[in-house]
């Protein structure tokens, strides 16, 4: 059974930082790329940050040189480093799969106030 649960949200001021955490079951991690999508307020979900098995790093441009993804495949757990907030980057934050998501878990908030 496929479980994900993130971690980490909050409430944070624009320039923070926080990191976000995902716990994942039932899905190989060493075995898919993995990725961080956002749903903002009223938005549809967006991937923003994905990881290959080779461990190389693909970032939206919104994103890109502020946010951080890496793996811990002993683990099987991913990870999302942010930096220098945004409050554009408010959102919901789910990780999953980079490739044919399906089941989701319940996300962690991420508010960044101005």
């Amino acid at each position: 059974q496929v479980q994900l649960v993130e971690s980490g949200g909050g409430v944070v001021q624009a320039g923070g930082s926080l990191k976000l955490s995902c716990e994942i079951k039932g899905i190989d991690v060493s075995a898919n790329a993995m990725a961080w999508y956002r749903q903002a307020p009223g938005q549809l979900r967006d991937l923003i940050a994905a990881v290959a098995t080779s461990y190389v790093e693909s970032y939206d441009e919104a994103v890109k040189g502020r946010f951080v993804i890496s793996r811990d495949n002993a683990k099987n757990t991913i990870y999302l480093e942010m930096n220098s907030l945004k409050p554009e980057d408010t959102g919901v934050y789910f990780c999953n799969k980079q490739y044919r998501a399906k089941v989701w878990g319940q996300g962690t908030q991420v508010t960044v106030s101005s």
